[in-house]
């Protein structure tokens, strides 16, 4: 894949994530302030639920992220495109699709 799609892709992909994350801890702040000024209208165990969940959207995106910057690092140094485990070319459709791919289809379907 050309290296200027490449980092179109992941910047475009990495301004989505943020924006996500950015919504994701607004939309928590205000369930909190919400849950806070209804006191014990609420249920207890549904507030605990909604903000394990949050937590866990989080993780995942903060996850998201730091794949979108270690392959914006294989970019840097000439290795992207190319398996993590096993340096075989990543198909640029998979790199469309994901361009934070680390691993080929296959390797990725072993676990």
């Amino acid at each position: 894949m050309d290296h200027e799609r490449a980092r179109g892709l992941l910047s475009a992909e990495r301004l989505r994530v943020e924006s996500l994350l950015e919504h994701l801890s607004a939309d928590g702040n205000a369930e909190r302030l919400s849950a806070a000024a209804q006191g014990d209208l609420t249920d207890a165990g549904e507030s605990i639920i909604a903000e394990q969940e949050g937590e866990a959207t989080t993780a995942t995106l903060r996850s998201r992220l730091a794949a979108i910057e270690r392959a914006q690092a294989r970019l840097d140094d000439d290795t992207y495109g190319r398996s993590v485990r096993s340096g075989l070319v990543i198909p640029d459709e998979r790199l469309e699709a994901d361009p934070a791919a680390e691993l080929t289809v296959e390797e990725a379907g072993e676990g």
